[in-house]
């Protein structure tokens, strides 16, 4: 058995299927680039040819390539009495330009029937013809057999012969989908030797099984562990375990299970080390609040609070951790401690490459601000470019490029029309300014007045743009008059930078995020910035 584990990433697809998420083109680069940098081999990327987003993503990627990771396009079978050439359907697909393209095939008997209102016989047919076509044009193929053990426990004979007609056909990885998610882990052992079997000592050699889960029996990460324990080598989840209904196998507890625990090799630990920071980032970029209590990557999975537990820990981790948080990336908490507070903001410095140095006092003024600001609402992990300001600010370091005095905005609304009109009054190195833009919304305009303003004084401004606004309301049983937590991507055309604004009022919030965009803008534009260090000399 190898130790060798091909880790398959889907949140740009089927996590993107999680009820509340919605991914923009921008969204889905990002977090391609976060997974990346996390070592995944393969990344799906969504369907060409569904919509025009997917066909832009695989464009994006072909003129900006990621570093090592495949990018994989997605589709279907071809279609009942239709030949796989003469498809349309599949020509998004070879022009996506991936080397690999993942097929999904029927493998239930019910839904060949049923839902594709077809033989059993022309679904193997189109299966062999899909896989046989894709080959020819130069692609490596990985066959997802949808609602594999639904359809294996209806029909096993049938079902298998799905397996050795995309085998056959030239598919290199066959995938066990459990879609349905009902399937407990006692199940996927044995199916999977079951499946081993039948295919035969001379096809399995020659083939590699893998695994995709849904956790809708709230067994999907053990489904996985079960499957792979039994000789699958590719699993396939998704950052935070997004996903349609209950979600994904979540990868960010299955990498580190599989790494750490059961010595397979996934990724590099270096890479390891970041799980916790891209978990957290990807949900700042879906906007959906992180799971604070997440197994590995939760803000309280190393938290330990009073008593008995304090005391242990503090003399021996061991006693109430399973594994060091540093491995994964995330941080010892005790709750009580002043002194682990100050870890904290060590070791989240550290995260962004700001080496602070606990013995100098302006540490204590950066745990202090960063305390009360996430009291308000604030949140750094998804902006870095505000976080770095902070630390600039404590370590008086920051540059006062201007200040904003004060802004209006006004909304007007004619029939179907809305416009907004915004005022500002700045001033940059003691020059009053006051400027005003419109726009076609209240903060399209505010930041349309900033950069009027500042232009003259600054002309790289010109060049910034916003590529993203989220909200998040932070206490919904305030209604109306509830705090908002604004978080805004800029742009210079190379580098993105995300900067918070936290307020009741969410023009306000709005405000504080664009002005701190502009200024880290105005930083990296800055060649001579100096480098964030605090130590004791």
């Amino acid at each position: 058995m190898t130790n060798r584990l091909w880790i398959y990433d889907t949140t740009l697809r089927d996590g993107a299927q999680c009820e509340g998420l919605c991914l923009s083109l921008e969204d889905k680069v990002r977090i391609a680039r976060q997974l990346d940098s996390l070592g995944i081999p393969f990344i799906e990327g969504g369907w060409p040819g569904a919509n025009p987003k997917d066909v832009q993503f695989f464009w994006r990627l072909k003129e900006q390539p990621l570093i090592q990771a495949e990018v994989v396009a997605f589709c279907s079978t071809r279609r009942p009495g239709k030949t796989a050439a003469n498809d349309e359907m599949l020509q998004p697909i070879l022009s996506a330009g991936t080397r690999w393209v993942t097929l999904f095939g029927k493998s239930w008997d019910l839904h060949v029937i049923e839902s594709l209102k077809t033989t059993l016989e022309e679904n193997l047919a189109m299966i062999r013809d899909t896989i046989e076509y894709l080959r020819s044009q130069g692609r490596r193929v990985i066959y997802d057999a949808e609602h594999w053990f639904d359809g294996y426990k209806h029909n096993p004979d049938y079902a298998i012969k799905t397996l050795a007609a995309a085998a056959d056909a030239g598919a290199e990885w066959l995938v066990l989908c459990d879609t349905n998610g009902g399937t407990l882990p006692h199940e996927v052992s044995q199916v999977v030797r079951d499946v081993l079997a039948a295919l035969g000592t001379e096809r399995a050699q020659s083939l590699q099984l893998g695994i995709h889960t849904h956790n809708d029996s709230g067994v999907a990460v053990a489904n996985a562990l079960a499957g792979v324990r039994e000789g699958v080598t590719m699993v396939q989840g998704t950052i935070n375990g997004y996903g349609e209904r209950c979600g994904n196998a979540n990868l960010c507890s299955l990498i580190p299970n599989f790494q750490l625990k059961l010595g397979y090799d996934c990724i590099q630990d270096e890479q390891l080390a970041k799980l916790t920071q891209v978990s957290r980032s990807v949900s700042e970029i879906v906007n959906l609040a992180p799971d604070d209590h997440a197994p590995f990557v939760g803000l309280s999975a190393f938290a330990h609070k009073g008593g008995i537990h304090v005391s242990a820990v503090e003399k021996n981790p061991l006693t109430y951790e399973h594994l060091e948080p540093q491995k994964i990336g995330n941080i010892r908490r005790i709750v009580i401690s002043d002194q682990s507070g100050l870890s904290n903001v060590l070791a989240k410095a550290k995260t962004f490459g700001i080496e602070l140095d606990r013995k100098n006092p302006a540490c204590r003024q950066i745990l202090q601000k960063l305390k009360d600001l996430e009291s308000q609402g604030y949140q750094f992990e998804g902006a870095e470019a505000s976080f770095e300001l902070l630390m600039r600010e404590a370590l008086s370091q920051r540059q006062r490029w201007f200040e904003i005095t004060g802004f209006q905005v006004h909304c007007d609304k004619v029939g179907e029309d809305c416009t907004a009109l915004a005022t500002v009054k700045l001033s940059v190195n003691g020059t009053i300014i006051l400027e005003c833009a419109e726009g076609n919304g209240p903060v399209s305009a505010l930041d349309a007045a900033l950069r009027k303003a500042l232009v003259n004084f600054y002309p790289a401004i010109a060049h910034f743009y916003l590529t993203d606004y989220k909200v998040r309301i932070l206490d919904s049983g305030a209604g109306t008059s509830a705090k908002t937590r604004v978080l805004v991507e800029f742009s210079n055309g190379h580098d993105r930078w995300t900067t918070v604004g936290v307020s009741g009022n969410i023009l306000d919030a709005s405000c504080q995020a664009v002005v701190e965009g502009l200024e880290y803008g105005l930083v990296l534009e800055n060649q001579e910035a100096i480098p964030l260090v605090c130590r004791v000399h």
